[in-house]
């Protein structure tokens, strides 16, 4: 199924899940993915709403770039990194492959499960090794290929480390806009970022991006852990919608 955008309720709809999904990446700096996935893969189809999702987070990630490049840690992201590239045709397989009323209940299951593992707080326990670092990118370039939610397992994962806050944002900025653009590739040759995908996110893009900068403006005002909190709870409530959709 795609979505009829000459439809004004389908419009609004899209721009409306663009428009929470920017204000949450503001205010929160992730989660910009895990709102929008859900209700657009509902809304569309897995296939677009994958690649389209993907376009607007890693064209929000790049500009991000410029400010937390230096911060970066090569060492502990690049294998991770690696990793996911290698993985994500898996995920793309899947993505093409797989019923889409089962995927689209499968994306949902993902957000629920990190968001219920990031509101009790969970970190990854064990040491940042080498191996543990491949197979948590080998996992996220699956997820990504095939969901475009890559990003939940890594940010467990960095915020066990010893690393600061700056580099842990930085790690994650990278990653984000760097296997953003790899699955975006992907996809490309799997003829799933087509001209509608393209498309799809250039018309969407400015509801994410009033979001995104609602959402920065806005950031000061909150008490970042409460809207964590409540953010992650409407994750919950909207994905146990479209699970049972």
């Amino acid at each position: 199924m795609t979505a009829d955008f000459s439809a004004p309720e389908t419009l609004a709809a899209a721009f409306a899940i663009a428009l929470a999904g920017g204000i949450v990446r503001g205010i929160t700096g992730f989660g910009g993915a895990l709102v929008m996935t859900p209700p657009l893969a509902l809304l569309t189809s897995p296939s677009l709403a994958v690649p389209v999702v993907l376009l607007l987070e890693s064209v929000a990630a790049a500009p991000m770039l410029v400010q937390t490049r230096r911060s970066v840690r090569w060492r502990a992201i690049a294998p991770i990194l690696v990793a996911a590239c290698a993985t994500l045709p898996i995920g793309g397989h899947i993505l093409v492959s797989a019923d889409p009323h089962s995927l689209r209940r499968g994306i949902a299951a993902v957000v629920i499960l990190f968001a219920l593992l990031l509101l009790r707080g969970w970190r990854y326990t064990g040491a940042q090794r080498l191996g543990s670092s491949i197979g948590i990118g080998a996992l996220s370039g699956v997820m990504l290929g095939a969901t475009s939610l890559g990003g939940p397992p890594v940010i467990l994962y960095l915020l066990s480390g010893p690393d600061s806050i700056a580099t842990t944002r930085a790690n994650l900025t990278l990653f984000v806009a760097a296997s953003s653009l790899a699955a975006i590739a992907m996809l490309w040759t799997r003829n799933v970022f087509d001209s509608q995908a393209l498309w799809t996110g250039l018309l969407l893009t400015p509801a994410y991006y009033g979001g995104l900068a609602a959402g920065t403006r806005a950031f000061s005002r909150f008490d970042d852990v409460r809207f964590r909190r409540l953010t992650l709870l409407l994750l919950v409530v909207v994905s146990t919608w479209v699970l049972i959709a």
